[in-house]
Parts: C-alpha cells; sequence; structure tokens
C-alpha cells in the first residue's frame, strides 16, 4: 500500500465554542460535547491532547447549550442534565463533582453501579470474571478515564501520550442507555460494516491438518448438508517444530509442507467451495533466519542477515510494520489467505510506555485489509479486544474457553454486556476450547448459543478426544447441532440487515434487556438478551432436570404477547418472571406479536453465504409490524463503506386489522424474482386469499406457499380471513401438559394427581394451586407445570373456579382486572 495507510477518518479537534477553559495559562480543560457529554482534563503542564485516541476519534460535535458560572475559586457549567461544580485545581473527590439527577459523583478514581464492559480474554476461565467498565450504568452517571490511552499522529500512525495528565469522559444519562452508545459512537467512531459471510459458520480446530485431511472435512461437511463460509486453519499451517536455536514455534510464517506441500492449491480449493479462510498468527517473535520471507523482510528493512540475527518484532517502528504489512503478508495474501487470526497473548507493552502492541497490530491490519477488498468485500480484523474503541475493528476472538457449564453459562453474559462499550462482534469457541469433559448436552446448548451470538465459530484444542464435528456426538445432540447449525446459515439475511443497522443507525446485534425496558426486572436477567429489536434469547445453560429431562431458564418477558419460535404451541403473557423448559432440541427464542423474521429458504447446496433463492418469512401476528430486509447489491464494486442507497432494501409489512401482509417492491430491480414462504408462527386458524397459493398446517403454524414474486412489483396476501385481526392461538392446556408429563422420569401415580388436579378439578384456581404445592414433586416438575399452565391467560377462562382468584392472578403476573378476567 501506499504511504497514506496509516490515514483513517477522524475528526478529532472540539469546536472551540464547545471548550471551557481559564485562559492561556490555564492547567484545566472541559469539553461539552454534548448536553449529556463533558470530557474532562487536568495537566501540570498545561498542554492539552488534540490528537485522536484509541477510544476518541471523533470531538467535533455540534455545540449544545449550557451556561458557565466562572468565579475567582470556582468554575460550575451547567446543561439539561448535568451541573459541575470545579474548584480550579487538580482534580480531586472535593474539587471536581458533579449533579446528574438526584446522584452527585465526584472525582475519586471509581465509578459506581458501572454496568461493565467486556474484557481481553476469556483464556483459563472457568465461570464468571469481572468486567471492564463500560459507560452504562445504574446510576444516572458513568466516567470513561482515557488518560493512558494510545494516541495517532497527524500521518495516523502511533504515538505515546504526555505523561501525568488526566483526561476523562462523563456520560451523563441518567438511564437512557441507547442514547448514551449512540453518543459513544459519535465520539469514538460507528461500528464497521461486516461482509454477508461472516455471519454463517466458520470451522475452527487446533488440529494439524494436511491439505487432504481439511479438504475432505469441508466436504464431509457438505455430505451432511451443513454449510460453512470460513475455514479456519490454526497454529500448523506453519513450521512448529524449528531448530532450538531460534526458539519456539508459535510465531511462523513458512507453509509446513509436510502437510501443505501446495498451499495456492489448497486455498483454491477452499474458495472454488465457497469458503473464505483466516489463518492464525502469533506475532510476538518476529521474523526469525528459518522464514521463507527472512531475507525479502530484511531487504526491506536493510537489516544485516550475515549473522542470522532474527528481524525483532517491533510495533513503534513505522518500518517494521511496512515490511511486516506490506512484504511478509502480503506475500502470503497473494497466494489466497483472506484474512488473518492476530492471536496475540504476549502483553500489552512495547518499547514505548503507553503503546499497546494489540492495538498496533488491530488498527493496521483491519486498515490494511483495505486492499484485499475484492476478496472480502469489507475490511476485516479477527483479534482480541484491547481495549474502548475495539469495536472499530471487528471481530473479536474471545480466547480459550474452559469446557464447562460455568463457562457456558457466563458466555450469554459476556457478549451482551460487551454492547455496554459499543464492542458488538464477538467470537466465541463454541462448544469450548479445552479441558473439561466430553458432554453431549452441553455441546448442543452450547451450539444453540452460537446460533443466537454475533459471531458463530465451533472450536477446539489439539486433542483426538475433542472436536467440534457434529456427527462425532450421539444421535440427538448431532440433530440438534446440525439443526442449529442450518438454521444460522438461515439466520444470515435477518442478521446481515441487523449488521447494516448495527453500522448506520449504532444499534448492536445483541443488547441488555435493560436497553430497552426501565423495569427494575430488566437488570435481573443477565444472561438473557435481545438479538436484532424483537427477539428475545433465554439460552439454557445448566445441564437438564432427571425429572423431567428438561433445561431450564429463569426468565422475565416484558409487558406483551410472546410465541416461541422454537416451540410455538405455547404463548406467553409478559410482564413478569417465568421459568421456561425445553427439551435438548429447543432454545427459548420469544417473538413478540407484530413481529418478522426473514429467513434464507433456499435449498443447502454447499459453503459460502449465496443471496437466497427462497426466503421465508416467519410471522407472529396480533399487532402491525413491519420489517425492511437489507441486502447487498451485488452488481456494485465493494467498497469500505457503501453509502446507505446502495443496499437492495425489500420492505415487508403486517397488517393486524385487515390480515394483509405485503412484501416489497425492492428499492432496486436488481434483487430478480425469488420464491417467498409465510409462516404464522403459533397461528393456524389463518387462510390466504390468493388464488394458486398452497396452505398447510404444521407445528402450531400455518404455512403459506405464494411461489416466485418478482421483487420490482412484489406482492400482497390477506393471511386473516375475512375478518382479519388473526390472534395467536389459545394454548391447549391439556395438551401441553400431557406432552411434558409423558417425558418425565417421575412416579407414574404422581403424574396422574397432577394431571387431575390441572385440567379435571373442579375446585377454584388457588386452591388447586396451593395443593400443587403441596404434592411431593420434584421442583423443576412443579416449575414445568405451572410454565404451561399460567403461560396464556387466555387459557384460564372459564377455568378459574370460585373465589380467592384475584389474589393468585396477581401472584402470578397478571393484573385480572385490567384484562378482563371474570375471578368469580
Amino acid at each position: 500500500m501506499d504511504g497514506g495507510r496509516y490515514k483513517f477518518p477522524s475528526d478529532p479537534i472540539a469546536d472551540p465554542r464547545a471548550i471551557v477553559t481559564g485562559g492561556r495559562n490555564s492547567k484545566y480543560r472541559f469539553t461539552v460535547l454534548t448536553s449529556r457529554l463533558l470530557r474532562y482534563e487536568w495537566s501540570e503542564d498545561g498542554g492539552f491532547e488534540d490528537r485522536a485516541s484509541t477510544l476518541a476519534t471523533r470531538r467535533r460535535f455540534e455545540v449544545p447549550e449550557f451556561r458557565v458560572i466562572d468565579t475567582d475559586g470556582q468554575l460550575e457549567i451547567v446543561t439539561d442534565f448535568f451541573h459541575i461544580v470545579y474548584e480550579k485545581k487538580e482534580f480531586s473527590v472535593g474539587g471536581l463533582i458533579a449533579t446528574v439527577g438526584k446522584e452527585t459523583w465526584r472525582y475519586d478514581g471509581e465509578d459506581y453501579g458501572n454496568l461493565g464492559g467486556t474484557a481481553r480474554t476469556l483464556d483459563g476461565i472457568d465461570g464468571r470474571i469481572s468486567l471492564e467498565p463500560g459507560i452504562l450504568s445504574r446510576k444516572p452517571y458513568a466516567v470513561l478515564d482515557d488518560s493512558k490511552s494510545t494516541v495517532f499522529d497527524d500521518s495516523g500512525w502511533v504515538a505515546p501520550r504526555v505523561l501525568n495528565r488526566q483526561d476523562g469522559y462523563l456520560f451523563a444519562y441518567n438511564g437512557d442507555h441507547k442514547a448514551a452508545i449512540k453518543d459513544f459512537y459519535r465520539l469514538s467512531g460507528s461500528q464497521p460494516l461486516l461482509p454477508r459471510w461472516a455471519l454463517g459458520n466458520w470451522w475452527s480446530r487446533y488440529h494439524a491438518y494436511s491439505s487432504d485431511e481439511y479438504l475432505a472435512l469441508m466436504d464431509h461437511f457438505k455430505s451432511e448438508d451443513i454449510p460453512l463460509t470460513v475455514g479456519v486453519l490454526d497454529m500448523d499451517w506453519h513450521k512448529v517444530d524449528i531448530p532450538p536455536e531460534y526458539g519456539s514455534g508459535w510465531t511462523g510464517y513458512t507453509w509446513n509442507r509436510e502437510l501443505i506441500p501446495d498451499p495456492e492449491g489448497l486455498l483454491r480449493d477452499l474458495h472454488q467451495r465457497g469458503l473464505k479462510v483466516t489463518v492464525n498468527d502469533h506475532p510476538a517473535d518476529g521474523i526469525r533466519a528459518f522464514e521463507d520471507q527472512y531475507t525479502a523482510v530484511a531487504q526491506a528493512l536493510d537489516f544485516d542477515t550475515s549473522h542470522e540475527d532474527p528481524i525483532r518484532f517491533d510495533c513503534t517502528s513505522k518500518a517494521f510494520m511496512d515490511a511486516y504489512l506490506d512484504v511478509l503478508k502480503y506475500s502470503l495474501e497473494a497466494q489466497g489467505i483472506d484474512f488473518w487470526w492476530v492471536d496475540w497473548q504476549q502483553g500489552n507493552t512495547s518499547k514505548i510506555p503507553g503503546i499497546d502492541p494489540l492495538w498496533v497490530l488491530n488498527h493496521y491490519h483491519y486498515l490494511t485489509s483495505q486492499r484485499n477488498l475484492k476478496s472480502l468485500g469489507q475490511p476485516l480484523a479477527f483479534s482480541r479486544f484491547a481495549g474502548p474503541g475495539s469495536h472499530r475493528y471487528p471481530i473479536g476472538f474471545s480466547g480459550d474457553t474452559i469446557i464447562s457449564w460455568a463457562s457456558l453459562d457466563f458466555q450469554p453474559e459476556f457478549t451482551a454486556t460487551a454492547s455496554n462499550v459499543g464492542y458488538g462482534w464477538w467470537s466465541h469457541d463454541i462448544g469450548g476450547h479445552y479441558w473439561g469433559s466430553r458432554s453431549n448436552e452441553l455441546t448442543a446448548r452450547w451450539v444453540q448459543l452460537g446460533c443466537f451470538s454475533p459471531i458463530l465459530r465451533l472450536h477446539s484444542e489439539k486433542s483426538q478426544w475433542n472436536s467440534k464435528e457434529p456427527w462425532k456426538y450421539e444421535r440427538e445432540a448431532y440433530e440438534v447441532m446440525k439443526e442449529f447449525l442450518i438454521f444460522r446459515h438461515r439466520l444470515i439475511p435477518f442478521i446481515y440487515t441487523l449488521n447494516v443497522r448495527a453500522s448506520y443507525e449504532n444499534e448492536p446485534l445483541v443488547q441488555p434487556m435493560y436497553w430497552n425496558h426501565d423495569e427494575e426486572e430488566a437488570y435481573s436477567v443477565p444472561n438473557q438478551y435481545y438479538f436484532g429489536p424483537q427477539l428475545i434469547v433465554a439460552p439454557i445453560t445448566s445441564p437438564h432436570s432427571p425429572a423431567t429431562l428438561l433445561g431450564g431458564v429463569r426468565t422475565w418477558l416484558p409487558p406483551g404477547r410472546y410465541v416461541d419460535i422454537f416451540h410455538p404451541g405455547l404463548v406467553y403473557d409478559g410482564g413478569r418472571n417465568i421459568r421456561i423448559h425445553r427439551i435438548l432440541s429447543e432454545i427459548p427464542v420469544l417473538a413478540k406479536e407484530g413481529t418478522i423474521l426473514p429467513l434464507d429458504a433456499s435449498p443447502i447446496v454447499g459453503h459460502g453465504a449465496h443471496t437466497p433463492t427462497d426466503m421465508e418469512v416467519l410471522l407472529v401476528v396480533g399487532a402491525d409490524a413491519t420489517f425492511e430486509l437489507v441486502e447487498e447489491d451485488e452488481s456494485e464494486a465493494p467498497r469500505v463503506r457503501p453509502s446507505p442507497e446502495s443496499f437492495v432494501r425489500t420492505p415487508i409489512k403486517w397488517e393486524q386489522r385487515t390480515g394483509k401482509l405485503t412484501i416489497g417492491p425492492a428499492s432496486k430491480p436488481s434483487a430478480g424474482r425469488r420464491n417467498w414462504t409465510v409462516r404464522l408462527v403459533g397461528h393456524t386458524c389463518g387462510n390466504a386469499v390468493l388464488a394458486g397459493s398452497v396452505i398447510r398446517k404444521e407445528n402450531h403454524s400455518t404455512v403459506v406457499e405464494l411461489g416466485a414474486v418478482c421483487a420490482a412489483r412484489g406482492i400482497e396476501v390477506v393471511l386473516g380471513g375475512e375478518r382479519g385481526n388473526p390472534q395467536l392461538d389459545v394454548v391447549d392446556v391439556p395438551s401441553r401438559l400431557h406432552e411434558m408429563l409423558h417425558r418425565c422420569e417421575t412416579n407414574y401415580q404422581m403424574k396422574e394427581v397432577v394431571w387431575r388436579l390441572v385440567t379435571r378439578d373442579d375446585a377454584p384456581l388457588h386452591e388447586r394451586t396451593a395443593r400443587l404445592y403441596g404434592l411431593d414433586v420434584e421442583d423443576e416438575l412443579r416449575d414445568a407445570v405451572l410454565e404451561i399452565w399460567f403461560a396464556d391467560r387466555r387459557s384460564l377462562r372459564g377455568s378459574c373456579g370460585g373465589g380467592g382468584n384475584a389474589v393468585m392472578g396477581r401472584a402470578l403476573g397478571f393484573d385480572c382486572e385490567e384484562d378482563g378476567y371474570v375471578w368469580v
């Protein structure tokens, strides 16, 4: 690349009108970025930082309204959202105070109530860990320190900060979490757009694959109808058994030709199979004399090779980074490597204090990947989290995960909470990396979580006993893993749309519940999250109950009515806590009334992320719904950041009152024709007023096959019958209860007692519920019964019995009078 390769878009100098300082020799500076976001700086030397930092690349905001009250000994800054009182001395607990809402923040280096961000790695972690701070808080404020981050000079090259200066940001958003995140992205830069293929299934394993073995494995996945989009080559793609005088084999850039005699041929064959390829890189040991590229790199650096000294890795040297990226890595990319897995594990220090090698690697790998747009579609880096601002270099590798239920249980929270610092694209070792024990159930549950994670990358250690090929597991687990790997591929149109939304509208794919709800309960379910704007995912992260053979998870459902897209026979009324139970083949994914979920319904013909020829729309009736499907225009050349107008947009609209569904027309005729199917999830009473459509009922849903539709014209179909206004089916409690009880491995006589108590007894509801609690049954079985019995309040009508039921209804979370129930 040319000398401008280090430049990147930034606008780091704030509008002077937003700055409050004490004049020419002032040691303090405040920048009112918005009425809720303040930068505060103290400098003993009177100098302040105007260069872009790894956190803050864009400080020029529109100047908000604010007042300044300046006296000899005190400065006050007032906006509609915060009131700063500062004594004009070095920042201290008593000398810098902010009032936000009804709370007071004092400068003390602590950030009370912070909801957490993420962490650099999960290497060796078995369970929960403490997280670095994010910018969201249970308090009305959060603070983020930027005093020690790397900065960039005018050419875009990294530079250290001046020491002993204080530089921080006060986020005064008082619970408006989405507004805080959007302003954080304004300050730090938005998440880049990911290429479509990155959203499919990745295969990764630490294993010494030969070319033939790897290609055979990819062909085996195809024969199983399990699509992949990315093939990862771990350590052993390069020489690892090297002469001891050169050190360890962790770093390497020379193909292991005993395993891979024809690297270009292997990469070409993988590309022909529809796969992108990344290889593992531990760069810490630099380029040593045994490497194929040693002489070429040395020539670029005018390095003396006569003694075969190693060319040390030096991220602070522009000359070294030029040679590292433009000579060493360019030659390998020319052979067919699409992007790099930068697995930096060697610390955060360099020759220059304050410059973290991981930041340098992430930043310049991402910028350099722009030269591979033809192959990638979008720039891409694959590396570890280096701190706030790392969201600009997706995708994140979270490290070598220990195989345990505790590890699985922490990953949903870890993934969702990362959005609190804008980090939206984690890639975990799905199934876990090492240690632990073989478990079909654990692996299947992990793959389900992976399906509803930002990136799904199967991975495992270098062990003959541990690998994640689905067919190596018992039949039930194999079927579950296969089903969800296929479903992940089907989700690509949906996830790509949300990928565009994340990049252009600053809404990460995965969001904690409290981003969208201010109820206290939203903070009590850290493992539950939004996957897109309307799907609530509650992964099952613990072993099944021996009594019910069901996995369980405690959830909180916001107000509304929901159906599980994988278990549409149950409809749930929200506004309450509930424990949900599922067989191994199901994970709770709850869609509210008025949800549209577009899926790829094309036949599986191989690997890759092809434009769908067939689409299925999952529709949850009960409320109006809209969804705009966003796709690339494949007729246009790839660009680093396409304009919003360059995408192909297909509106999908559901009108509840009339029961009318409209698909299209698309924004561009290049979308062509494709086959469409509509699935009314949890609704089996519908019919379509459309000649030639095929209608069938399956799995508590109605499926309508619309056939081929021209994108330029679109289609309109009435699905609600003559009267319109279709509703989700009322839960058939006896049928659902019979299914659940039949599977339970518990006492037959007790099953009959429970069955009659729920379905045959005429006693008042509150008495029957009290008797259920008095039975000698397992807690999980009782919870599973209550889940079905009280899932859908409509199913209780006419079976409530006598007095006291209003109290029982409210105890279960139902506001009986408001809902029109007759509690006799």
